[in-house]
């Protein structure tokens, strides 16, 4: 289907298991909306510069985990992502929290704030609550 977009259900594999590269790669894709090899490697160049031929590679790897998909055009193919930056955010944050912290969103939030311990973001959200409620008297 040369010059048609590939068809596909989206990414068969988790975004988490991107390699730092294959990451990098999609960072500079999404700005970009679609590009080239060339493209992707000479907006790379500017942090990470890396050969032609190794970028090619990580971009066909990324098509065949079905994270992005491609059309050809001419002699080059054009890549797009399947899922847009804030779609792929969303998704990985879902992945980490469901894997990490059980689904468990309060527990998620006291990692980020430093603690652990998600009953302490309970109890202080209750006493937030409580005080907030007290001042409105």
């Amino acid at each position: 289907m040369a010059g048609e977009w590939g068809a596909g259900h989206g990414p068969r594999r988790s975004l988490l298991d991107l390699a730092p590269l294959e990451l990098d790669c999609m960072n500079t894709l999404w700005p970009l909306h679609e590009a080239t090899v060339r493209e992707i490697r000479d907006r790379l160049a500017e942090r990470r510069a890396r050969a032609y031929t190794t970028i090619m590679t990580i971009m066909d790897r990324l098509a065949r985990k079905g994270v992005v998909e491609r059309r050809k055009t001419g002699r080059k193919y054009v890549y797009r992502a399947k899922l847009s930056a804030e779609e792929a955010r969303a998704h990985a944050i879902e992945q980490v929290l469901q894997n990490f912290f059980g689904g468990s969103k309060e527990s998620m939030i006291a990692q980020l704030r430093g603690n652990g311990d998600s009953s302490d973001v309970s109890e202080r959200e209750s006493r937030d609550e409580i005080h907030a409620t007290a001042a409105e008297r």
